[in-house]
């Protein structure tokens, strides 16, 4: 799953460095809004501005947790 978010989120924003620690410091609001709209999309989950925390944007493996969270909850 990480590999995939990588790879959709850097087609999608390639200006963003998605290895870096502190990913959220690197993101304006379009740039959350177009994360959170592809991994919508891609995942059929709903993602909404609560979603948006600097814990949940820290890394891509903050984001891989949250998806993973929201994919569980449907369960």
């Amino acid at each position: 799953m990480r590999d995939r978010i990588y790879e959709l989120l850097s087609d999608a924003l390639p200006a963003v460095d998605f290895d870096s620690d502190f990913l959220f410091s690197e993101l304006d609001s379009l740039g959350i809004t177009i994360i959170l709209m592809v991994l919508s999309k891609e995942y059929d989950i709903e993602l909404g501005a609560k979603d948006v925390t600097p814990k949940n944007f820290k890394s891509i493996d903050s984001l891989v947790q949250m998806i993973e969270a929201k994919l569980n909850a449907k369960l």
